[in-house]
């Protein structure tokens, strides 16, 4: 898929997109329809009739695991955990692939430049009665560069339309790529930084700018690896940057550095399901847009963030569960089967790591090495371990273990002065230097002589009835982890 019309035909073709004829109108009527669609696991939703635009929306894109995969180019009924071990083998090490940049700007775009520019132009909606403003940067890739070894980021932050040229961006964030540039060009003395910021392309983009990507990886490469083709980009002649070719916008200018310059930006619910704690109008960086480039027939795409389940909480899950099984594997924990972040967990705050235990307290030192990977660090609140038998995204499994294979006192290992995310609202406002993690081992001690006995499927008949699945009248095949058969 190149673009949003590849990506739309795609999740159309397998039943899975919503066209509303009727009238919506942008402030608030939209931002409800799409939340309350995706509460109830709902389509994609195509709003093409959007009150004072001629221009339609585009909202739910990623709120379920079927789109998720589709978007991610494997088979519909893959599951989010089996998308995420795809993805795992890209963070270690899997051969990226480079974009090819085109010698000009590609004739599907419009061209405006100066005054010509006019954010209001741009369907934006307002989503909840809270929320500061209205939101360009949401279903976004922001595009900066690294001035010292010319580096592309792509990221997703959120971009407030202030004025007709004018967004205040939240980028402020020192654990993100764009704040590691942002660094860069204060270090050499510059107030401005070329940047921009994109909506539409295949919706993959958004996804990989949500992701955790090691710092000096191209995200246009980790998009060509996991789409099997690369990314078509062009130079911009105004900034420098590697732009995408099929964008259905294109917002590009200078970022203001000088704090003495910013301007009042948010509130915005944030994907936790609350608004973060630096309340209304807290002063952010602004871009000034320079020039804007439209598709002539565009397609706006938001995402609804607030409270779980939406598309961001599956892209959350998608990104740190491959981020942190390769984190496992890269530092050779043994015996990991699968891992899992919860979308219900609003695909960040909750681990869950399925291992073939083979040693007493092993899953005690799978349970520390999560909270010490480079993505469990950070944000991960608990960590539990299942047996094998149990794959890691099996819910229902998991409940199960933690009833029937969980002793709280020795099973319980608390953790003082973890790292949290400013966003999480079981801190205290003003109060967020250190967190706390929970690790539960919900394992079968192995060095128990008896073990309890458990009711398991007959593994020939299993497997002779999942191969029938869609003879017995099924609609899709029986979803299986890389091929392992239910216990």
């Amino acid at each position: 898929m190149k673009d949003l019309r590849d990506w739309i035909a795609a999740i159309e073709a397998e039943g899975e997109l919503k066209r509303i004829t009727a009238e919506v109108h942008w402030e608030l009527e939209l931002g409800h329809i799409a939340t309350l669609n995706e509460r109830q696991q709902g389509p994609a939703l195509l709003f093409e009739n959007v009150k004072d635009y001629s221009v339609p929306i585009l909202a739910s894109t990623c709120s379920t695991a079927k789109r998720m995969a589709i978007t991610c180019g494997r088979p519909s009924h893959y599951s989010l955990c089996e998308v995420a071990k795809d993805w795992k083998a890209i963070h270690q090490g899997g051969k990226h692939v480079d974009p090819v940049v085109l010698p000009g700007v590609p004739s599907t775009y419009e061209v405006l430049e100066g005054d010509d520019v006019n954010l209001w132009e741009i369907p934006v909606p307002r989503m909840y009665p809270m929320d500061g403003g209205r939101y360009f940067g949401l279903a976004t890739c922001f595009v900066t560069e690294d001035p010292e070894t010319g580096w592309t980021n792509l990221g997703t932050y959120r971009a407030q339309v202030l004025d007709e040229r004018t967004l205040g961006c939240n980028i402020w964030i020192g654990t993100k790529h764009g704040k590691h540039h942002i660094d860069k060009y204060l270090k050499k003395g510059d107030t401005k930084m070329p940047i921009a910021i994109y909506c539409g392309c295949d919706i993959f983009h958004f996804v990989v700018g949500s992701a955790r990507v090691p710092e000096q990886t191209d995200e246009y490469g980790v998009i060509g690896a996991m789409m099997g083709e690369p990314v078509e980009v062009f130079k911009s002649d105004l900034t420098g940057l590697k732009l995408p070719a099929h964008a259905e916008y294109i917002l590009e200018g200078e970022l203001e550095l000088d704090e003495s310059k910013w301007r009042p930006e948010g509130p915005l619910g944030e994907y936790v399901g609350y608004y973060g704690a630096s309340g209304a109008g807290t002063p952010k960086p602004t871009m000034t847009v320079k020039r804007m480039y439209r598709r002539k027939d565009p397609i706006f795409v938001v995402t609804t963030v607030g409270r779980p389940i939406g598309d961001t909480h599956i892209i959350n899950t998608i990104t740190l569960t491959a981020a942190l099984w390769a984190d496992l594997e890269t530092m050779k924990v043994p015996g990991i089967k699968s891992v899992y972040v919860p979308p219900e967990a609003a695909g960040r705050f909750w681990a869950i790591v399925s291992a073939k235990i083979a040693y007493p307290a092993h899953a005690q030192r799978i349970l520390e090495a999560v909270a010490c990977s480079p993505t469990g660090h950070f944000g991960i609140k608990g960590v539990i371990v299942v047996d094998d038998d149990i794959a890691a995204d099996d819910m229902a499994g998991v409940w199960w273990s933690l009833a029937c294979r969980y002793n709280p006192v020795p099973d319980t290992q608390m953790l003082n002065k973890m790292r949290p995310t400013p966003f999480d609202p079981s801190l205290p406002i003003g109060h967020k230097t250190f967190g706390s993690a929970i690790l539960i081992d919900a394992t079968i001690p192995i060095e128990w002589e008896k073990k309890p006995i458990p009711v398991v499927l007959d593994e020939a008949t299993t497997k002779k009835v999942i191969d029938k699945w869609q003879h017995y009248g099924f609609d899709t095949p029986y979803p299986t982890m890389g091929g392992t058969l239910p216990r």
